[in-house]
């Protein structure tokens, strides 16, 4: 059994925006983070909406790997996904439901690295990413969720 805690939160208000850092954030079932550009429909992807992209998971672990092994630092902001997360093995949580503090998410697919990101923050990322990009959730609950908050398989 696993025990992760939620690191920090981001949004982006539009596409290629910077990330925030929220101290806060509300997620809203079968919507996504308020604010936060797929919730608006103005992230690059949102000509595409899926159900299953309402928000964006990644792990410290991946990011602390990709300094050690590839030499590239990353911050969390930079992952451009919205909830960096310790101690909890995303890849695993496909098909899953687990809670967010008082949120329920469902893990619907992994995450697929894109030259988007390399092209934006100007550093070859798509290949260190590979199979360790993050995690693609649906809100199956909403509610507040704050960093620290315990993160927890139902």
């Amino acid at each position: 059994m696993w025990d992760g805690t939620l690191l920090s939160i981001h949004i982006a208000e539009r596409a290629s925006a910077d990330m925030v850092e929220l101290a806060e954030a509300a997620l809203v079932a079968g919507v996504g983070i308020e604010g936060d550009r797929y919730a608006t429909g103005r992230g690059f992807y949102s000509h595409n909406p899926h159900e299953n992209r309402q928000v964006t998971l990644i792990e410290v672990e991946t990011l602390e790997a990709v300094a050690r092994d590839a030499g590239i630092v990353m911050h969390a902001h930079e992952s451009r996904r919205n909830l960096t997360t310790r101690g909890v093995p995303l890849n695993h949580l496909v098909g899953q439901e687990f809670r967010v503090g008082e949120t329920v998410l469902f893990g619907g697919r992994l995450n697929v690295p894109c030259k988007y990101l390399d092209e934006l923050l100007g550093r070859p990322l798509f290949n260190p990413l590979r199979n360790r990009s993050g995690l693609n959730c649906r809100i199956v609950r909403g509610g507040v969720i704050r960093p620290g908050d315990p993160i927890r398989p139902l």
